[in-house]
């Protein structure tokens, strides 16, 4: 039976989705994400755009635009997520 106390909602998984990326997820949030990205296709399509991104943003020059089939909501969500610098 599962354990439904544990279980990730997508908006909280959009929420962890920084520190999935930088690897620091503590080890029973990484295991509710990764559960939930394993059974939530629309979630595992989201995390595959979102890394599809960093990698393209890392390649690119900067003064070069993100590629026009980046989609617009994506590429603000991830500026969101970044650390404000100060």
């Amino acid at each position: 039976m599962t354990d439904h106390r544990q279980d990730l909602t997508c908006r909280e998984l959009a929420g962890f989705v920084a520190d999935w990326v930088d690897g620091a997820l503590a080890p029973e949030e990484r295991a509710r994400f990764d559960a939930h990205v394993a059974a939530c296709p629309d979630c595992a399509a989201y995390l595959r755009t979102y890394a599809d991104t960093i990698r393209l943003a890392k390649d690119a020059h900067a003064d070069e635009p993100v590629p026009p089939d980046v989609p617009e909501d994506l590429v603000r969500a991830i500026l969101d997520a970044r650390p404000r610098r100060r």
